[in-house]
């Protein structure tokens, strides 16, 4: 596939943009509908504002937040509108918890945190998509972001304590609509996307979506610099009144520069400017390319029972070459260089039955579900050794260098087969009262092979997670619940073959649950505690054992609402205190976390302008504050801490024209937003401001 310089993609989205306005004069008569559909919202549909009320990542229904006993936060696709973020990991700065972990170079969203304990599990309207390379989510096809805390294994199998992100993707609507986005912003930073709705029949039982995003985007960093081109159609068919078929996919290309960041010097961060780059602008860029497919099938067996049917498939392939820093010695910085030649594929059938009835005196709503995961994973990356010969000076790098010769050959393959029961019923004992029971019963066979000394190594794991939650309605206003839950994870086989226990995590949850101010105002607050074992440590004699142990505890909050009709807010607040309680001597009892801090908060607020000749015109501010923490794990090395504030406003010219302004990181602070250890430090963006023109129809 051939792409056209990014900075024609204005041209690109502007044909692209022209197409639907034929169809959308037929479906005029469906107009009547979008009031409706505002004030109804459902799990998967639009949010109004930033406040949302129902969700189903954390019990696979459409239900109240209210009445589900555990935190949920959500930020709606407006958030992200605001904020004119391409990316989600601003986003998630308004969840509540979540901290920015290793990106891998700025190629994918490979992890992140929440409640303190990292993990790589990124899911996509409840199908896991992160179990190979897969590129940054971009916000284009993105109707909400949901983040389940605590751990949910119960719902979703193998992953970590801390809980889960799960991305909820644009869904075709009953009437014709389309909006064309262009932006425009500091470093030579372009970008346009087209969201385009049409009903492909009179009577709206066949709907299509297309969203379409393209972009070139410069840095502040030397040399560093991406592209990316993605397409996400959408298509639901009615069958029947009992039967709806839908279909996801989505289609990208990302090329980017391989950027580990800065390095430390003394284990002090500033010495090294935050522009500087310690790769090798010769090795050109790294090429991410993903397909998922997703089908879904939905049939009404009566008023009462459901069944449905889904299957996800996605593959994908990251190839490109790199040099890396290592190791600071001196004023030189040692590096090594790697070829990389990943591939990766993952099918995930599902089959459930959804059903309601009476028993006991009690409604139930229930979920019986079988899951079978086939995922297979190639990576073949061979690297030089690590030499300051191929190193750069920190303060005067000069580029060029003849490329070491590859002496890892570094080629792995590894296959993981899950099959798993999954069974839960939400209780409503009276009005005020209400329970969740839920359990998952997998069992998981694990392959992983050196294909350089032909050595192939296999697990098989049975196992059982539960949870439990209960939530009382104190008032109206006010909600108390309660929740144990466990996870699991399977670790990685040994070198020599060790076959380890798997990771283990019980976490516990109190809180309460707020509706305010008529509704216009949402909240929860929660105590938590998590411990995790079987993490993989090394004994006395320096074997590896699965023997460490963690433990996070704390407090979150998160808001969000509509204080007034003119006034929108969305904020959260965490104090997270996590640390090892069983470790080695390389990561001794006591060591915090990397990269958790103890304190973490942000808030966004937004004034509509509500008569006037600027009506319908708004201006914002955001403010984010991160605590110190751990920059590399069981080090001294701290990465400081840091606060930013960002301004926007959007400027109604007509019902259809929107411009858009913002200036990020105002007071053009200097920090640094995530780490892995003292050389690999990404630098926040210094101040820097972006214009966008929004037209919709």
């Amino acid at each position: 596939m051939n792409y056209a310089p990014g900075r024609l993609s204005l041209g690109l989205s502007a044909s692209l943009f022209a197409f639907p306005a034929v169809a959308a004069e037929p479906v005029l008569l469906e107009a009547l509908s979008v009031t409706e559909r505002q004030l109804e919202e459902t799990a998967t549909g639009p949010v109004q504002g930033y406040r949302a009320t129902r969700s189903s990542t954390a019990t696979k229904t459409d239900t109240d937040i209210r009445d589900t006993p555990q935190s949920i936060a959500v930020v709606p696709s407006q958030v992200l509108e605001d904020l004119n973020s391409t990316r989600i990991d601003r986003a998630l700065d308004f969840a509540g918890g979540v901290s920015r972990q290793n990106n891998f170079g700025g190629l994918t969203f490979l992890n992140y945190s929440v409640r303190g304990f990292t993990t790589g599990e990124l899911y996509k309207n409840g199908f896991a998509v992160n179990r190979g390379s897969y590129s940054a989510p971009d916000t284009s096809s993105i109707e909400r972001i949901e983040v389940l805390k605590g751990p949910a294994a119960s719902l979703y199998g193998r992953g970590d304590p801390g809980g889960l992100v799960n991305i909820v993707t644009k869904r075709p609507e009953a009437y014709a609509f389309s909006q064309f986005k262009v932006s425009a912003g500091s470093w030579d930073r372009y970008r346009s996307s087209l969201d385009v709705n049409t009903p492909l029949s009179d009577d709206a039982s066949v709907l299509s979506r297309v969203n379409v995003a393209v972009e070139d985007n410069g840095s502040f960093r030397d040399y560093v610099g991406s592209e990316r081109r993605i397409v996400s159609p959408s298509l639901s068919w009615q069958l029947s009144p009992e039967t709806r078929l839908s279909i996801d996919s989505e289609f990208s290309r990302t090329e980017s520069v391989f950027d580990r960041g800065i390095a430390a010097v003394n284990n002090e961060l500033g010495p090294v400017s935050r522009s500087s780059f310690f790769g090798e602008p010769n090795d050109g860029r790294i090429r991410n390319d993903n397909q998922t497919l997703d089908l879904t099938l939905e049939h009404s067996l009566n008023d009462s029972w459901t069944l449905r049917l889904a299957n996800h498939y996605t593959q994908g392939r990251l190839k490109g070459n790199s040099s890396e820093p290592q190791q600071v010695v001196g004023s030189t910085l040692s590096r090594f260089y790697r070829e990389r030649d990943f591939e990766w594929n993952d099918s995930i059938p599902q089959a459930e039955l959804h059903g309601q009835f009476d028993f006991a005196g009690w409604q139930h709503q229930t979920l019986a579900g079988l899951e079978y995961e086939n995922y297979r994973n190639s990576q073949k990356y061979p690297q030089s050794a690590t030499s300051p010969d191929y190193g750069l000076n920190l303060y005067n790098p000069v580029y060029g260098k003849p490329k070491p010769a590859l002496v890892k050959p570094n080629d792995f393959f590894e296959r993981t087969e899950s099959y798993a029961l999954n069974l839960q019923d939400q209780i409503t004992f009276t009005g005020r009262l209400r329970g969740l029971l839920g359990v998952r019963l997998e069992h998981i066979e694990q392959t992983a092979q050196n294909r350089t000394s032909q050595v192939s190594n296999r697990q098989e794991k049975d196992v059982v997670t539960p949870r439990a939650g209960l939530l009382y309605q104190l008032t109206p206003e006010v909600g108390v619940f309660a929740n144990a839950s466990t996870s699991f994870k399977p670790n990685s086989i040994g070198t020599q073959g060790q076959v380890y226990k798997p990771e283990k995590g019980l976490g516990y949850e109190a809180g309460v649950k707020l509706d305010l101010f008529d509704s216009r105002l949402g909240a929860t607050i929660a105590l938590f505690r998590i411990d995790k074992e079987n993490v993989i440590t090394t004994d006395a004699f320096g074997d590896s054992v699965a023997a460490g142990k963690a433990r996070s505890q704390g407090v979150d909050l998160q808001f969000s609402g509509q204080l007034s009709d003119a006034v929108r807010l969305i904020g959260a607040y965490a104090y997270i205190d996590a640390e090892v309680t069983h470790g080695d001597a390389s990561l001794p009892k006591g060591s915090d976390l990397l990269g958790i801090p103890q304190h973490s908060g942000s808030l966004m607020a937004v004034y509509t302008f509500q008569n006037g000749l600027l009506q319908g015109s708004d201006v914002g501010a955001a403010a984010n504050y991160v605590g110190e923490r751990s920059g590399q794990a069981g080090s001294s090395f701290r990465l400081p801490g840091y606060s930013t504030v960002d301004l926007l406003g959007h400027y109604r010219v007509s019902e259809q024209v929107t411009l858009g302004l913002n200036l990020n990181n105002l007071f053009d602070r200097t920090y640094y937003e995530r780490g892995y250890n003292a050389v690999w430090n990404m630098p926040g963006e210094p101040r820097n401001l972006m214009v966008s023109l929004s037209v919709a129809h």
